[in-house]
C-alpha cells in the first residue's frame, strides 16, 4: 500500500474517533499518563526517552517545537541538556499540557505552551530549528502534520520523530497486538478509565495495526520532501526513531 492510499484508508477508519474521541480519552488520562505508559511499556518507556533525546543534535539557544508534547517530558529532557533553548510545547490536550505545565514549573523550567490542531500550526514559515514529534503520528493525518512540520522548519532544521509503529516481522506483530489488547485491558481498569477511553481500547490496537513500518516511515518522509532520512527500528520493530532535515 502507497503512503497516499494508507492514509486514506486511516482517515476513513479513524476520523470520527480523532474528531470525536481523543480530546476526551486524554482529559481523562492525563493525570495517570505517564504512570500508564511506564506500566504498557515494563519501565522501559524512560530508558526509551532518553535514547531518543540523545539522538538529537542541539545547539545552545535554537527554537525548538516540540509537537505533540503532552505532560512536556521531551521538552524538560531537552532543556536539562540545553538549558539555553527556546522550547515550545504544542498540544491538542489542555489537560495534558496542564500537567507538563506543572511539571517544568516544579523543576524551574520555561516552556512555552500552545494549543491546536497538530494539522494547522500557528507558526511562520521557516521559524524552528528543531522539531520533535513522539508517540503521537498515529493519532494524525500524518501526511498533513507532517507537511505541516516540514514547513515551520527552517531551511537545514532538523525532525526528530519517535513512535509505536507497525513490526515488519508477521510473527512480532500478532504477538505485539495480543500484548495490546491485554494491556490495554488491563490499564483501563487498573486506573479506572472514564467511558470515552474504555471505548476506544480497541482503536489503540488498530491505530499501530494500520499504521507504517520503519522502513515505510522512511519512505513516507523521504514523500514529503525531507532528506538525510536515518531509521532505526528498536524492541523488535514496535517502535522506531526517525531524523530528518529540511532541505
Amino acid at each position: 500500500m502507497n503512503c497516499a492510499a494508507r492514509e486514506s484508508a486511516r482517515s476513513q477508519a479513524f476520523e470520527a474517533i480523532w474528531a470525536n474521541e481523543l480530546g476526551d480519552v486524554f482529559a481523562d488520562v492525563a493525570s495517570y499518563y505517564d504512570r500508564a505508559n511506564a506500566f504498557a511499556t515494563l519501565g522501559l518507556i524512560d530508558p526509551l526517552r532518553r535514547r531518543f533525546v540523545s539522538t538529537m543534535e542541539l545547539r545552545p539557544r535554537e527554537k525548538v517545537l516540540d509537537m505533540c508534547a503532552g505532560t512536556n517530558v521531551i521538552g524538560i529532557d531537552l532543556l536539562k541538556r540545553e538549558p539555553s533553548l527556546d522550547v515550545h510545547a504544542f498540544d491538542k490536550s489542555e489537560a495534558m499540557q496542564e500537567v507538563g505545565a506543572r511539571a517544568a514549573q516544579a523543576q524551574g523550567l520555561r516552556i512555552k505552551s500552545f494549543i491546536g490542531d497538530a494539522h494547522r500550526l500557528p507558526f511562520p514559515d521557516n521559524h524552528f530549528d528543531v522539531v520533535t514529534l513522539q508517540w503521537a503520528t498515529r493519532h494524525l493525518r500524518a501526511m498533513a502534520a507532517l507537511g505541516e512540520i516540514r514547513r515551520v522548519l527552517k531551511p537545514g532544521g532538523r525532525f526528530y520523530h519517535c513512535d509505536m509503529l507497525r513490526p515488519a516481522n508477521k510473527v512480532v506483530e500478532q504477538a505485539y497486538y495480543l500484548y495490546l489488547r491485554a494491556c490495554v485491558a488491563v490499564i483501563s481498569t487498573a486506573f479506572d478509565s472514564a467511558p470515552a477511553a474504555r471505548r476506544c481500547r480497541r482503536y489503540f490496537v488498530d491505530a499501530i495495526r494500520m499504521f507504517y513500518s520503519t522502513e515505510e516511515f522512511s519512505r513516507l518522509l523521504t514523500e514529503l520532501g525531507f532528506t538525510g532520512i536515518v531509521g532505526k527500528s528498536v524492541l523488535l520493530g514496535t517502535v522506531a526513531f526517525h531524523s530528518a532535515r529540511k532541505p
